[in-house]
């Protein structure tokens, strides 16, 4: 809950991928809070102070994702909010205000997106989300230790940099110090 809330004011994108594992979290222990609470947040919470805030946190996760139907997949609303406002800068960026270093990171990734859309049947799923779930699974990969081809490791560098851009620019567009005019 304060990692979430830390990465949200820091980086979106790394919120939004730390949302999408404490998403997996919530599933694997069958939205079950009490089997959370023991078993995961209990054993690694550096300060018990927090127990109850963090309680609270993923008992409103779990009462959202039941709402939503989540069980299996999906994301909570709040998620996909924030991934409807990137998809808003997105298309802002390559039109409205024309941000040619954007259009060419867009265009050096736009091959793999294709790609990654098709490997992982996300073809009616906006750029800025298959964005994410890429950079999604590259985490699952390190994390489970697995090897990741050089050619692989390629493609996902240039989707990570086009990511990286995006959400540099949501951050000074949250903040105020972004404006069609200085961009």
């Amino acid at each position: 809950m304060l990692i979430a809330l830390q990465k949200q004011k820091e980086n979106i994108a790394e919120y939004l991928l730390y949302m999408f594992q404490i998403e997996e979290i919530i599933r694997t222990f069958q939205l079950d809070l009490d089997k959370i609470m023991t078993q995961f947040v209990e054993p690694s919470i550096p300060n018990v102070s927090y127990l109850n805030q963090y309680r609270e946190w993923y008992a409103d996760l779990i009462k959202q994702m039941k709402v939503r139907g989540l069980e299996k997949e999906g994301h909570t609303e709040t998620v996909n909010e924030v991934i409807m406002e990137l998809v808003y800068l997105h298309n802002t960026l390559l039109t409205i205000v024309n941000d040619e270093k954007y259009k060419t990171l867009v265009e050096h990734a736009a091959e793999y997106l294709k790609e990654f859309k098709g490997k992982a049947n996300m073809n009616q799923r906006n750029d800025v989300e298959v964005l994410l779930h890429a950079m999604y699974m590259k985490l699952q990969l390190k994390m489970r230790k697995q090897e990741i081809s050089a050619e692989t490791e390629e493609a996902m560098d240039k989707l990570r940099i086009q990511l990286a851009y995006l959400a540099r620019e949501y951050g000074r567009m949250k903040s105020g110090n972004w404006s069609f005019g200085q961009n």
